[in-house]
């Protein structure tokens, strides 16, 4: 709750008049309690969790001929019920175990030092932070995500997420309960080493997890934001890897691709780039059921 009575109060403290988006905020925020700020991360999953999903699959339903071209792997078909089916997994895992850990995390959020007050953070502070939380993110995951294809590790938790050889943006989140727990640290990392405002926090949740859908939508779209991110991975990226499954050793990266090109974890990825492109200069292509959305295009 903020720590101010009136707007002149508020501008008195800061010594300036509040911005257009500071009025928004204090009005907004000046009867709520600084839990029930940091609970709209709740609501904030749920609806992007459904929604950036469904907004994929409605173009899948109503443009087929237009995303056909952009299927990654274009012999793999998945129903409309089984999407249903495992937003419903989904949901059940959301509300039984990720609602309860974010209702009782709000201690680790204060202890970090994220803030709720008035001045609002400027665009460059933003900017800089979430580019942080990025970078953070993508290496700690990384690792994890390593760890999770150890023999044990992936056949008594990492596997549930692998049962879709062709992923869809609604599988993002089809996951062991554990592995939904563990694969949260990254995403608090980014924060906790550098706090800032709950406005970005809140931000980076919504923009990490519209990038994570992205990543498994099954379609190499053109338009997608992460073709103008420099070492960016992707949906035909991340693809591979669902697709190599229990045995991929390769493409282990969330968000850039620099960490599977220093530890040599992209190579397998990289031979079958080589050999499709290959393939397509000599004007044919092997029967595999993995393509990348490139040479589907150019056929």
């Amino acid at each position: 709750m903020l720590p101010y009575a009136s707007l002149q109060e508020a501008e008195t403290a800061i010594g300036r008049p509040l911005t257009p988006a500071e009025t928004l905020w204090f009005n907004y925020t000046a009867d709520k309690s600084d839990y029930i700020l940091y609970c709209h991360n709740i609501p904030l999953i749920f609806l992007l969790s459904t929604l950036v999903p469904l907004f994929y699959l409605l173009i899948e339903l109503m443009f087929p001929c237009y995303v056909a071209s952009y299927k990654v792997q274009p012999k793999i078909k998945v129903s409309l019920y089984d999407n249903f089916k495992c937003y419903l997994v989904v949901m059940r895992t959301f509300f039984l175990i990720v609602v309860p850990v974010l209702l009782v995390s709000y201690p680790s959020i204060k202890m970090i030092g994220i803030r709720t007050s008035l001045p609002l953070p400027s665009s460059m502070e933003i900017i800089s932070q979430l580019i942080i939380y990025f970078v953070i993110e993508d290496y700690t995951n990384y690792w994890i995500h390593r760890a999770f294809h150890l023999k044990w590790v992936y056949e008594n938790i990492h596997k549930v997420h692998h049962e879709y050889t062709a992923p869809m943006g609604f599988a993002t989140q089809h996951a062991h309960w554990v592995e939904i727990l563990v694969f949260g640290i990254p995403s608090f990392l980014g924060p906790a080493i550098v706090p800032g405002h709950l406005l970005t926090f809140l931000l980076w949740i919504a923009l990490r997890e519209i990038e994570s859908v992205e990543n498994h939508t099954g379609y190499d779209f053109p338009w997608t934001f992460k073709k103008y991110i420099p070492l960016s991975a992707g949906a035909e990226y991340h693809d591979y890897h669902h697709y190599v499954g229990g045995q991929s050793q390769s493409n282990f990266a969330p968000i850039f691709t620099y960490c599977d090109y220093i530890y040599g974890t992209d190579k397998g990825y990289r031979y079958r780039k080589r050999l499709l492109q290959k393939q397509l200069k000599d004007g044919s292509r092997s029967d595999g059921s993995y393509a990348c959305a490139q040479d589907i295009k150019s056929e």
